[in-house]
């Protein structure tokens, strides 16, 4: 790269992210819709705890399914990024506006939620693609700001019924809709980076890499212990600082947690990019393991801790999250990168839902001083594998 062209590299770098941040998380507001309208349609009786979930668990099984189409056809690497993020963001917001209008919980709502979760396969892992045009040396905490933004936005939902005395339904769709409406506009004014790979033929056997690759195979291990872990602590977080923690309301405690997860996402990102990505995220992954196994019995005998490894957990539950994903673009072949992101995405976000539903059985029936210790052979697990993968990192 000329002097020229790496002072206009520079110059652009700072603006074309910031564009691609905001256009990112303004459509995953319509995932967090449905966590902002759960509370008040709850206590008005407007639907029930299962079809609460069902909401929920919808919108995670969408965007499974929308992951798994789009790995499995090349559509993040094949067709053009901008306009199937594009598309993508503003179907989801037509799914939002069409949502409020409809009864709360029922079949139609449960399809527009998985359909709305599909949708974001043409959002989450298209961005993380984008932001890595972009790298020279700092792809780390390229998709840590990028992950940071989307954890600081999943947190809002907890936060915003305390700060407002509750959200009314419809209002919390229909402002989703706009939002990704909005973003799937902002998008078109992102311009991709230098480093952005040819377009692959079709070529569905290219799936075949993620496991005849052994870098990509201890990438992906690695991600699969991660979200054994993140999904449900972030689900039941707040009732265990509720229950086991005695916070009341749990919200503002929540949304700390959280928030503490975008800040270690931007931290280990800067330390990535500095030293083995592979081995940072080990070790975030050991820490994370360490906390999901200690704040349980915490809460019996030392219920001061509870808040300050609550707020180490959500730090480093999530911190590790960028790399995995930088460690999939480095070890993936170029015009791949897409294609491998997304169906990482789609492995990962599908263990979620056991996960998920493990910790609404294991919370009544063994008690929160120890359903928490379900979630730490994941992240050990993925540690593990992420050692293992240090010495085999190319460059970054």
């Amino acid at each position: 790269m000329g002097a020229l062209a790496a002072a206009a590299f520079d110059r652009m770098k700072p603006l074309q992210l910031s564009i691609l941040c905001l256009a990112v998380v303004l459509p995953l507001s319509v995932w967090f819709a449905g966590t902002a309208a759960a509370p008040g349609l709850l206590a008005s009786g407007r639907i029930s705890s299962a079809e609460a979930g069902w909401l929920a668990a919808s919108v995670q099984l969408g965007f499974v399914a929308g992951t798994l189409v789009s790995a499995v056809l090349g559509l993040a690497d094949r067709w053009p990024e901008r306009r199937f993020f594009a598309g993508s963001a503003m179907l989801a917001g037509c799914c939002a506006l069409l949502q409020s209008l409809l009864a709360p919980a029922g079949w139609e709502s449960f399809v527009l939620r998985a359909l709305a979760g599909a949708c974001m396969a043409g959002v989450y892992p298209v961005g993380m693609k984008l932001a890595a045009s972009w790298a020279k040396g700092d792809l780390g905490l390229l998709i840590g700001l990028l992950v940071g933004a989307l954890t600081l936005g999943s947190g809002l939902p907890h936060l915003l019924p305390w700060l407002l005395g509750g959200v009314d339904w419809q209002l919390a769709y229909r402002a989703a809709g706009v939002l990704a409406l909005l973003g799937g506009l902002i998008i078109l004014a992102f311009r991709p980076g230098p480093l952005l790979g040819r377009r692959p033929p079709f070529n569905p056997a290219a799936l075949l890499e993620l496991w005849r690759d052994r870098r990509l195979r201890l990438a992906n291990a690695g991600y699969l212990g991660h979200m054994w872990e993140l999904y449900a602590m972030w689900a039941w977080i707040g009732v265990f600082l509720t229950q086991a923690g005695g916070m009341r309301p749990a919200g503002p405690f929540v949304f700390l947690v959280l928030g503490a997860g975008a800040l270690g996402c931007v931290g280990l990102g800067l330390l990535a990019d500095r030293f083995n990505r592979a081995a940072m995220a080990a070790a975030a992954m050991a820490l994370s393991g360490l906390c999901a196994a200690l704040i349980g019995p915490a809460s019996a005998w030392l219920p001061g801790l509870v808040l300050p490894l609550a707020l180490l957990w959500g730090a480093s539950a999530v911190a590790d999250s960028a790399q995995f994903s930088a460690c999939t673009v480095l070890c993936a072949r170029p015009e791949l990168s897409g294609t491998m992101l997304t169906a990482q995405t789609c492995m990962g976000f599908l263990l979620t839902v056991p996960a998920i539903q493990l910790m609404a059985w294991a919370g009544p029936a063994l008690g929160w001083e120890f359903a928490f210790m379900l979630l730490a052979p994941g992240p050990l697990l993925g540690a593990w594998a992420m050692a293992r993968l240090a010495p085999l990192l190319p460059p970054r």
